[in-house]
């Protein structure tokens, strides 16, 4: 039975995956299951262990965590939603796999001025909205 932590971690599996521009069958190689089960695990349909899930992590160089990043959108503390929480769909959009690959395409320090604006612009948004 699909639940939804399942479906999350599945998506995040596929974002990773796209955004490394890996295809089912070239991640399913990497760990030695065939691509068909890749597809269950992105869909949810099949829960990942936690030892494949450790091979994806690996396969796909990030950490276990990475998977279940942004799950609770909601503040332990207060409650409230989280602010910091980008929408879940965003890492989904072309748009945004365009930057992050044009990103990391530039060495350090370009990636690093890039970085200071991007805040910048983000901090000049902030104030420049009514209370």
């Amino acid at each position: 039975m699909t639940n939804e932590i399942d479906l999350f971690v599945g998506k995040r599996l596929r974002h990773r995956r796209r955004l490394l521009g890996l295809t089912q069958q070239a991640l399913a190689e990497q760990i030695g299951i065939r691509f068909q089960q890749i597809q269950k695990y992105e869909c949810g349909a099949n829960r990942v262990s936690a030892s494949r899930l450790f091979e994806l992590s690996e396969a796909l160089s990030v950490p276990v965590q990475h998977f279940y990043e942004g799950l609770s959108e909601h503040d332990p503390v207060t409650g409230k939603p989280d602010e910091k929480v980008l929408a879940p769909d965003i890492l989904a959009k072309k748009e945004t796999m365009d930057l992050i690959r044009a990103y990391y395409s530039m060495g350090e320090m370009p990636r690093k001025h890039l970085l200071d604006l991007a805040k910048s612009l983000e901090a000049s948004a902030k104030m420049a909205l009514p209370l």
